[in-house]
């Protein structure tokens, strides 16, 4: 298993912001995972997220990854990967 981080960004507070990464090997399996780096809180949950995929060309795949902040606060993110085979 590979484990990686590919971008960091944040999100203003309450809304929703979209990102894609691109050209990642068709035959990869690869989970994806947003996982919030500040402000550091013990209550409830900061961020969801969804993904989504379109094959790019015949070897590449093209994600789409949409975090929602679900806080009245900016939150920073990291959109973390891990490839399993």
């Amino acid at each position: 298993m590979r484990l990686g981080v590919q971008f960091s960004a944040e999100v203003p507070a309450n809304s929703t912001r979209s990102w894609f990464t691109h050209s990642w090997p068709q035959d990869w399996r690869v989970i994806w995972m947003v996982v919030p780096t500040a402000p550091v809180q013990n209550s409830a949950a900061q961020v969801q997220w969804t993904v989504k995929a379109e094959r790019q060309t015949a070897d590449h795949i093209k994600y789409f990854i949409e975090v929602q902040n679900l806080s009245g606060d900016a939150v920073t993110f990291e959109a973390r990967y891990a490839v399993l085979n």
